[in-house]
């Protein structure tokens, strides 16, 4: 009977619970029944794309070249007569400098000496037979008139006109050997015809030359000159032809080993491309090069730093913000992208300057940094300005 009780009193206890946990569900259903239901978010998120601010400005090409110095005169020079050499110049040494009309050589002037001696008395024995040839002349056109006869001789020895003629040429023919010995003498005397350093010497004392041997290569110390070629692009920094070819324009030059720099100038353009580079070059300058503190050695290779002249309307931008296809994209102000297709006016460093559209030339713009391919013309993109390019 107790245990009848029990087995009832634990199903009412139960079916309590489950009418309890039944109540709760339905509340609960009910509670979530009457929430609002969510509103759908309008915002839609855009391409990220990296950008700067750039305005139009004035900048300056930076132009780099390199090339070797060279002297403005490369002479070997040599001997205008043979002889033995006698004397040498203390100066006349491999290194050393040497000034214009100095004697560095001199030679043997013996037989030369002889032959102005002789070469002046042969002009004066000429002298003296015109003379003589002159009276013969004078004489026979006297006996003529005085004789009586009348009119001209048949032949004109018969008053010397002919010798007069050749004793003449014999007198012209006299002085010019006397110039020709006396020049020849001058040669045996070997001057310096510039200022110059002497890079090599190829006689001795008591060496014998012959008239065309080689004694010397000098190189001019008046000015060094490097040859810079330039492509036709370089070429759009620089100014006008006739700038260059008589301004001046200064340049710098940079040892490429040790990084010492030099003040040089444009000398001149050259007015033909190279046949095979297609390249036109510049000759650049360097006046007295051996006179600095730092001296500046022909054969130094140099790197030559050009500044051509401000160019106005250009955008400075990273070269990385020039596309494969050659474009410039930019964000407009509904934050959409668009682009132009262009060519670098010039370069400098990581930079490149480039001429933008009229229509947005005047105001700042959003450039991209890094463009991809797959852009499209009025994309909607989320532009995010960094600082990495001033």
């Amino acid at each position: 009977m107790i245990r009848r009780i029990s087995q009832i009193v634990v199903l009412l206890v139960a079916l309590g619970l489950l009418a309890g946990l039944v109540y709760y569900i339905q509340g609960a259903i009910k509670a979530q029944a009457s929430r609002p239901a969510p509103e759908k978010s309008d915002v839609v998120r855009h391409l990220e794309v990296s950008v700067i601010s750039v305005s139009a400005g004035s900048y300056n090409a930076q132009i780099t070249g390199y090339g070797s110095a060279s002297p403005h005169f490369e002479l070997t020079l040599t001997a205008r007569v043979a002889g033995q050499v006698k004397q040498l110049s203390n100066t006349f040494e491999t290194g050393k400098l040497v000034k214009k009309g100095e004697v560095i050589v001199q030679m043997d002037n013996t037989e030369y000496k002889e032959a102005l001696a002789q070469a002046q008395k042969d002009l004066s024995d000429a002298k003296l037979a015109l003379l003589k040839e002159q009276r013969e002349a004078l004489q026979a056109k006297a006996e003529w008139k005085s004789s009586g006869l009348s009119g001209e001789p048949v032949s004109k020895l018969v008053f010397h006109e002919p010798q007069v003629a050749a004793a003449k040429m014999a007198v012209t023919a006299a002085k010019a050997t006397v110039e020709t010995a006396k020049a020849n003498l001058s040669y045996t005397r070997i001057t310096a015809p510039f200022d110059a350093l002497v890079v090599d010497r190829s006689v001795a004392p008591g060496s014998y030359v012959q008239a065309g041997s080689t004694i010397a290569t000098l190189y001019s110390t008046d000015r060094a000159e490097i040859t810079v070629s330039l492509s036709a692009a370089q070429w759009s920094g620089l100014p006008d032809m006739a700038s260059l070819n008589s301004a001046k324009w200064p340049v710098t030059l940079v040892h490429a080993q040790t990084g010492h720099q030099w003040s040089g100038y444009i000398l001149r353009a050259s007015q033909q491309a190279d046949e095979k580079s297609r390249q036109q070059s510049v000759i650049v300058a360097l006046d007295s090069p051996l006179d600095s503190d730092q001296p500046f050695l022909f054969g130094t290779f140099v790197t030559v730093n050009i500044q051509g002249p401000p160019m106005s309307g250009l955008w400075k931008i990273p070269g990385s913000a020039f596309s494969q296809k050659g474009e410039i994209w930019y964000v407009k102000k509904d934050n959409t992208l668009a682009s132009f297709t262009t060519k670098p006016v010039f370069s400098h460093g990581e930079s490149i300057y480039v001429v933008p559209p009229e229509d947005i030339a005047g105001s700042a713009q959003k450039v991209l940094i890094h463009p991809l391919n797959h852009y499209l013309d009025d994309m909607a993109v989320t532009p995010v300005e960094e600082n990495t390019h001033e």
